[in-house]
């Protein structure tokens, strides 16, 4: 049986978006006490993949997750799931709203509800937790007040629920990602994305020339992240999610120019997308319109037309 290792305790949102995949259905999920803790749990061997968010429709990017994506030995993402995020605040019984004096939440929680704690209870201290369900756990243990957390966990620690609904934004979702150490990607669907980091010298011009090997191609850039380098002061890796798949040739094409243009290049998987995650849009709500020439067929005809060229065949 495979072992799955997920942001722990159990009753996280990472945990709900683990069992929202068909590899948690057969698999021993073990909990662990922090995204750098899945990321080396997985690269140990101790665990076969690991489940992690990587982005917030509110927050954004999770820095710890990318930053450890790029780490070595290398891992990639081979499945995402996008969860809706709904916070409850949750006490002991017979906990009174104005007698809360700490609330706990993990830090994209905390970001997530401040405004409703702020406007609700002024008088309490928003504290950072490793996990939504370990604040539900600070609770129960008698160390917190209250939390902000999902109603999973006000469950899974006999919590009574204070508040519903305490989200300061109406229909936040989380994406996470499940990730393993390299190996073929999952075949491609059509509905694909295809993740990499790379880093570039820094002067004038030179990030955009990498971008536009992607934009002349036909390639959807869907989300772009910059992170330090930790050992060299002023230069980046950036973060890159597209459209398509490696498999197919315009995407090839791409990464294969990026790899000779960049300094350093890591793919980090081609996956499907999940339902209700970016798809690549043209004006309002409609589907992307494809460039010219930028369709596996165009790839393979003008291949086929250079080794005639090649070969002294007439044109």
């Amino acid at each position: 049986m495979e072992r799955i290792g997920f942001l722990g305790p159990h009753a996280t949102f990472t945990e709900q978006a683990l069992l929202s995949m068909p590899e948690s259905a057969s698999a021993e999920l073990v909990p662990l006490p922090g995204n750098p803790a899945v990321l080396a749990a997985v690269r140990a061997g101790e665990v076969d993949a690991g489940c992690v968010p990587i982005e917030n429709s509110v927050e954004g990017a999770v820095p710890p997750v990318l930053d450890g994506l790029v780490a070595d030995p290398p891992l990639v993402i081979v499945r995402e799931a996008v969860v809706a995020v709904r916070f409850v605040l949750v006490g002991r019984a017979g906990t009174a709203q104005a007698d809360i004096r700490t609330v706990a939440s993990h830090g994209h929680g905390i970001a997530q509800t401040r405004g409703w704690i702020s406007a609700h209870l002024p008088q309490a201290e928003m504290v950072v937790s490793t996990s939504t369900s370990e604040a539900a756990a600070q609770v129960a243990r008698g160390e917190m007040d209250a939390a902000a957390c999902s109603p999973l966990a006000a469950e899974q620690h006999g919590l009574e629920v204070l508040a519903d609904d305490i989200a300061d934004n109406a229909g936040a979702v989380t994406r996470f990602v499940l990730v393993t150490p390299p190996g073929p990607p999952p075949a491609p669907t059509g509905r694909d994305r295809t993740t990499l980091a790379l880093t570039t010298e820094n002067r004038p011009g030179s990030l955009l020339g990498l971008l536009t090997e992607l934009a002349v191609r036909g390639i959807d850039l869907t989300r772009i992240e910059s992170r330090p380098i930790k050992d060299r002061p002023s230069d980046y890796w950036f973060h890159l999610d597209c459209s398509g798949h490696v498999a197919d040739p315009a995407m090839g094409e791409a990464l294969a120019a990026l790899h000779r243009r960049s300094d350093r290049v890591r793919f980090l998987g081609s996956f499907p997308r999940t339902a209700g995650a970016a798809e690549p849009v043209s004006g309002v709500g409609a589907p992307a319109v494809p460039l010219h020439g930028a369709d596996a067929a165009a790839y393979r005809a003008a291949e086929d037309w250079l080794a005639g060229l090649r070969n002294g065949a007439r044109t």
